[in-house]
């Protein structure tokens, strides 16, 4: 039987409720956690959700995560270029500077 620390124990809870489309079965299998074990546990810490499918308005608070991550994925695509632009014009300029 494992016993897991208390910070431990919130943060796969708060990953839980950050999370609409997961289930506890899902949350609980990336570290580890018995499905069940977790279940109880959410339950505990009071986190509910509504059965069956995601409502209209779950749907709609998703969009506004998923533009988000869109524009940060675009972000970290023009950096990662920026990037390598400096370090072939560094090597460029560091070749060009040996005789």
């Amino acid at each position: 039987m494992k016993n897991y620390p208390p910070q431990f124990k919130a943060d796969a809870v708060a990953l839980y409720e950050s999370r609409p489309e997961a289930t506890t079965r899902s949350v609980a299998a990336d570290p580890g956690i018995n499905p069940e074990t977790f279940r109880n546990r959410v339950r505990a810490a009071g986190v509910s959700r509504p059965r069956g499918r995601r409502t209209q308005e779950t749907s709609q608070q998703a969009v506004p995560w998923e533009a988000e991550n869109a524009a940060l994925r675009k972000k970290v695509r023009e950096l990662e270029e920026e990037r390598e632009i400096l370090r072939k014009a560094a090597k460029y300029f560091a070749g060009e500077t040996r005789w």
